[in-house]
């Protein structure tokens, strides 16, 4: 545990004499966005033109900077080539085909039927798309020719468009649920079929018009019945269709899947019900079999594979995987035996930035020297010669040159806005380029923020970042607001700069603010989230109270007001922190919480706690609803009446438990809001916050400034 002495500790809360000559910031700059003066934004970094020039956005121009002279050209990204392929473009709802010389082919007629999903094959001779029906299509660019692939689509059964959890928790919101993918070579369109007649219906009701209506949403809950998936692959242009060699009614799940780079091959990830194994198959698309290539176990869970790097030998390729307890990259034949691990230790990988396959050399960000710090660091292929590339104790978002010979870094850490510089491949600083302190910076008096680590009596070292109150007196009492989120694998304190106007607002206030993460967050591999399998809610708490009590032996905080507040899965673990951890946390805001693991979609749920019949004292014991009889403090909760991820029923059954126990709290509904609002409604919900945390927690009425 880090402890300050009185001395550092009141220098770093600014309460020395050089610190009060500095000038306050005005309400202007905390709230209402004016000029500052006191940072000034970086130069844009818009990438790289080729491997020894970058790319920066300057005075509302490209401008293109020689690495070795720094001199700088006005850049205009050079015209394509003719392009046979042409582009696809949507227009008035349907579909047109643009080549060059050429007027706009009208591709489609539906504008009443907008085609979702629309994607051009590589050659750009056909777009493929879904309907509405649930069938998927593919049209001829040259012809304006449809064709209908399937012909079973219906309310429950859809070809080339995700069932609501795979587009959730596996595929992810970014995809819009496609789920049709087309070859390298376009010759052949893979998709899956998913059928939900077995899936429940959950309604969600909207209150619009007259009579309301209701939304009926296809949603497993923990231990429901899944989709059952189908994976085909359609050959171009004759359009014969290979069913994948599954079982679709087997308990399984299936990942996104990666076409090898000459697309003679369609790799499937597939995992178990329980989520522990991983599976790579390879498929033959002409045929459908398939040819298992990679097995993964894991005692708690396996997470799917967002990335396979294919390495251009067309021998090998590179994942990254947990399967030794820290994230890291292992180096494959394409047969899927394992050459060896290139990376290993106690750190967490974070991605793969790139192969030099000719130097045998892989360059990749993680988090090793500290986990709330992120560098770039190259190895061999062999695991031999790790070298960090950046520099000083500060965490670095990195773009690298396309061929490794240099790469910029934005770098910060809690007490340094962000600079800019250029660095070779050796690791050799070649020039800072920019520093986003402006020209008061150093005058003008910050409320301090810095990072602490609280150790938890079994030795995990949590990182904490706090920022103080202003000025901070030690002979008062200061209130405390702790900002969580607190999901496995979902960290939120790292060592970068974060200044923003409403932070320092309430420190002026008087605030002491502070987020924190548990030793399931990703700071400590996945051997820390090994501890939350089968006991969501149990280790979030226990480590969240160790920081707690850290800050309750500070003479000046005041132990009646430890509010914390947190959405989704920072919704659960406040409404936990008011029930199970009451001896500890006196207030909290809950937006969008799930207040009962059962109440929530099967794959997100079941792979860290399995299924409510296999595990019913983990539900059980995870279950805001188990711990009512320990409430007390206040907690409001917060929810939109349409959220269809995590549903309203999770609040209003806390609710109905709250009530029938005589409890006070309070409630707001966001009529029609999903998982989260906009426009009017989310200026409503911050004004209401700042309420609840001026009078709870100031107390005192909220400020004009903030309504």
């Amino acid at each position: 545990m880090k402890k300050l002495t009185w001395l550092v500790a009141l220098s770093a809360l600014g309460t020395t004499s050089l610190a009060q000559t500095k000038t306050p910031l005005t309400t202007a700059q905390m709230l209402r966005a004016g000029k500052t003066e006191v940072t000034q934004p970086l130069p844009t970094v818009q990438g790289w033109a080729d491997d020894t020039h970058y790319l920066l956005r300057k005075d509302g121009k490209s401008v293109s900077v020689d690495a070795k002279t720094g001199q700088e050209t006005d850049y205009t990204a050079p015209k394509p080539a003719a392009n046979p392929t042409g582009s696809m473009l949507a227009k008035n709802g349907d579909i047109f085909y643009r080549s060059e010389g050429k007027e706009d082919l009208q591709l489609t007629k539906t504008p009443n039927e907008p085609e979702r999903n629309p994607t051009l094959s590589p050659d750009g001779k056909f777009v493929a798309f879904t309907r509405k029906d649930g069938n998927l299509y593919v049209v001829e660019t040259a012809t304006a020719k449809e064709t209908r692939l399937t012909n079973d689509g219906s309310e429950v059964v859809y070809n080339g468009y995700a069932a609501w959890v795979y587009w959730e928790e596996i595929f992810g919101r970014p995809t819009a649920f496609k789920a049709f993918w087309w070859s390298p070579t376009s010759k052949h369109l893979a998709y899956m079929r998913f059928d939900e007649a077995k899936v429940p219906m959950f309604p969600i009701y909207s209150s619009t018009g007259q009579h309301g209506s209701i939304e009926r949403t296809r949603y497993p809950k923990a231990g429901d019945a899944n989709p059952e998936v189908t994976a085909r692959v359609v050959s171009i242009p004759d359009f014969k269709s290979a069913t994948v060699d599954f079982d679709p009614k087997a308990d399984q799940y299936f990942g996104t899947p990666f076409w090898t780079p000459d697309g003679s091959a369609f790799w499937m990830q597939w995992m178990n019900r329980g989520q522990d194994n991983l599976k790579f198959y390879a498929v033959n698309p002409a045929s459908g079999a398939k040819t298992e290539l990679y097995d993964e176990k894991q005692k708690t869970w396996v997470d799917w594979y967002e990335n396979v790097e294919f390495l251009k030998d067309n021998k090998h390729f590179i994942v990254q995987s947990e399967r030794d307890g820290w994230s890291h990259l292992y180096l494959h034949t394409l047969d899927g035996k394992l050459k060896n691990q290139i990376t290993q230790g106690k750190f967490a990988v974070k991605d793969l930035a790139w192969v030099d396959e000719k130097g045998q050399t892989v360059y990749f960000n993680a988090r090793k020297e500290a986990s709330t710090r992120y560098d770039l660091y190259k190895v061999k292929f062999d695991g031999k010669g790790l070298q960090r590339l950046t520099f000083g104790d500060f965490t670095h978002d990195v773009k690298l040159s396309p061929n490794g010979s240099y790469f910029l870094t934005a770098y910060s850490n809690v007490q340094t806005p962000p600079k800019l510089a250029l660095v070779d491949k050796a690791g050799k600083l070649v020039r800072e380029l920019a520093d986003s302190k402006g020209p008061t910076f150093a005058t003008t008096e910050f409320a301090p923020t810095e990072l602490v680590r609280v150790k938890t009596p079994d030795g995990f070292e949590l990182p904490v970042r706090i920022t103080w109150p202003t000025n901070l007196d030690p002979s008062k009492k200061y209130p405390v607001l702790i900002s969580i989120y607190g999901g496995p694998n979902a960290g939120t304190v790292y060592d970068g700069w974060r200044w923003n106007g409403q932070n320092q607002w309430w420190a002026k206030e008087g605030l002491i603010q502070v987020s924190c993460d548990h030793r399931g967050s990703g700071h400590f591999g996945k051997e820390g989230q090994n501890y939350l399998h089968r006991n969501l809610g149990k280790w979030e708490i226990a480590d969240y109270s160790e920081v707690v009590k850290w800050l309750r032996g500070k003479p000046f905080v005041d132990s009646s007001k430890i509010a914390i507040t947190g959405f989704s899965y920072g919704g659960y673990t406040t409404c936990l922190a008011l029930t199970a951890g009451a001896n500890y946390f006196t207030h909290g805001l809950a937006g969008g919480s799930v207040t009962s693991w059962e109440l929530y979609d099967s794959h997100y749920t079941e792979r860290f706690m399995d299924t409510p019949a296999e595990n019913p004292e983990g539900y059980k014991a995870g279950s805001v609803l188990t711990h009512l009889d320990k409430y007390r403090g206040l907690l409001r909760l917060v929810h939109g009446t349409g959220d269809d991820n995590v549903h309203l029923q999770n609040s209003l059954q806390l609710a109905d438990k709250l009530e029938d126990a005589g409890k006070h709290f309070e409630m707001m509904f966001y009529p029609g809001g999903k998982h989260g609002w906009t426009g009017p409604k989310w200026q409503h919900f911050q004004t209401e916050n700042n309420r609840f945390i001026y009078q709870n927690l100031l107390g005192k009425p909220l400020a004009k400034e903030m309504q």
